[in-house]
């Protein structure tokens, strides 16, 4: 095991533990280090790659790496701010964490996901089922303001959860965790909360940050988008590129 994964671990036992004890020391300390542990994990695992050499598959997959890096920037401060009471901590929350479905949004569709998605509109429709049902049951809970946000909120994250099979089955295994994770938090503002919903969202979340990192990192390294091999994109200027294999590939 990596030893930075090896301290996201660590931390990760603590931050739950925290939940399950009602000890918010232990969150205090652990959980604002989740994101930027594996930021540098996602940075030094995937730097040797990114030389500075000119061209355009360099700069592209290395803005795709910068996207993933911004997501988890906008993470590190939804957790902060949802460590704090109250309602207007957690708008803040969720705005901040709409930054990081938008940015990994944005990395996959760099990547070829709307390649890759086009033939399966199935699989769109049925991920755009669960959000409008999740949606509807939930806004009427939260009042006419909270349940917009909720929805606009949930609507970037079902799409990042779409687009996020371009990296394959860690990929989708990442983005659905990361949905159930946030339908635990909005069910708890919702005043549905169930015993141990705390602990399931915390584990949720951290398990669905490692599969989207280590995603991240093995595409990044020089694999492609195991989802996405066949995706081409047009880039400004007339050129076409395989934004699997060159915006993540070894150039």
């Amino acid at each position: 095991m990596p030893p930075l994964i090896g301290l996201f671990s660590l931390l990760a036992l603590v931050d739950v533990g925290g939940v399950a004890g009602n000890w918010p020391v232990l969150e205090w300390i652990a959980k604002p280090l989740l994101a930027p542990v594996l930021a540098v994990h996602l940075w030094r695992r995937t730097g040797a790659r990114h030389r500075p050499v000119p061209g355009p598959a360099v700069a592209f997959r290395s803005a795709t790496r910068r996207l993933a890096l911004a997501g988890l920037a906008f993470a590190t401060a939804g957790d902060v701010a949802l460590l704090l009471p109250g309602t207007a901590a957690f708008g803040v929350g969720l705005v901040c964490f709409l930054g990081a479905q938008l940015c990994w949004t944005a990395a996959f569709l760099r990547a070829g996901a709307l390649s890759y998605l086009r033939p399966r509109r199935v699989l769109g429709a049925a991920y755009l089922g669960g959000w409008a049902v999740a949606v509807g049951a939930l806004a009427p809970r939260l009042g006419p303001v909270l349940g917009a946000a909720v929805a606009v909120y949930a609507f970037a994250l079902i799409s990042m959860a779409l687009t996020a099979r371009v990296l394959g089955p860690r990929g989708a295994c990442g983005g659905l965790v990361f949905v159930a994770s946030d339908l635990f938090v909005g069910l708890g503002a919702a005043g549905i909360g169930f015993p141990g919903s705390s602990v399931l969202v915390m584990v949720t979340y951290t398990v669905a940050l490692v599969l989207l990192v280590d995603g991240f990192a093995r595409a990044l390294e020089g694999g492609g988008c195991p989802a996405g091999q066949g995706a081409t994109e047009e880039r400004a200027g007339g050129d076409r590129v395989a934004p699997a294999a060159e915006a993540f590939g070894t150039g």
